[in-house]
């Protein structure tokens, strides 16, 4: 019996992302193309997402994946308060605390975190088990835990390369607002509000991160460590939809 053996093209890994070899630095308008070109290994591409746009995936699907997604929702916040942390420019830092309020949101019940649980009720979970993650898959915790630490131990301005994946979240967020009401049309749509605070939010902090980048990342060391740190957040993100898709296959 023959086995076709299927090309690594199709396989379960992300293309790589196209880190380029520097034998001297980009310029700032070089250095943002070469960091926009990640978007090939984003893990909108991946099969879990796929199905998503195709209406593709069971209650019990996209169940799991908004309970888990909580855990990382909920890093956000805290990666960016250590990124003020290790910050010593108050300017950076007042820009950045932005980023806090819209997650965690001024009051109880407002911000991106409240919104997500709103999505999870809109798909038939509880608040009480979205809110105590008992869903929430050790992979899952693990990959969002490795982004905290990461911006807790390496230096502001890599941190803030690490967040350069904003720059592909619209277009994720336009086909996630196309997919719903095509494909879900039990979701209500008042639980969608998370993805269009994105489309706002997203072009916002992906501009203001970029101009950090390229006017700090001016040589090569320190341009090579801002293409490390966006491969990381790539491949942790990966590991997160990876996790959910495989423990929740139908």
């Amino acid at each position: 019996m023959s086995v076709t053996v299927a090309p690594a093209s199709t396989l379960a890994a992300p293309p790589p992302p196209p880190i380029p070899a520097l034998e001297h630095p980009l310029s700032p308008d070089a250095l943002a193309d070469a960091l926009r070109a990640f978007s090939r290994s984003y893990y909108a591409i991946h099969p879990f997402h796929q199905l998503m746009r195709e209406g593709a995936l069971s209650k019990r699907q996209l169940q799991g994946w908004v309970a888990n997604r909580l855990a990382y929702q909920r890093a956000i916040p805290r990666k960016d308060a250590a990124i003020i942390s290790n910050c010593p420019d108050p300017a950076v830092r007042r820009l950045w605390l932005q980023r806090i309020i819209d997650h965690d949101g001024t009051e109880p019940g407002t911000g991106g975190i409240a919104m997500w649980i709103a999505l999870g009720e809109a798909l038939g979970l509880s608040r009480e088990e979205m809110s105590d993650e008992r869903h929430v898959l050790p992979g899952v915790r693990f990959a969002t835990e490795s982004y905290v630490t990461f911006c807790k131990t390496h230096g502001w301005v890599e941190s803030v390369a690490s967040s350069l994946t904003e720059l592909f979240a619209p277009s994720l967020m336009h086909e996630r607002l196309a997919a719903f009401p095509r494909h879900y049309p039990w979701v209500d749509a008042a639980g969608l509000e998370y993805f269009r605070s994105r489309l706002v939010q997203a072009p916002r902090d992906s501009a203001q991160g970029l101009e950090i980048v390229m006017s700090h990342c001016t040589t090569v060391e320190s341009q090579a460590r801002a293409f490390a740190a966006l491969a990381f957040k790539i491949e942790m993100l990966w590991v997160l939809i990876d996790t959910i898709h495989h423990a929740y296959a139908d």
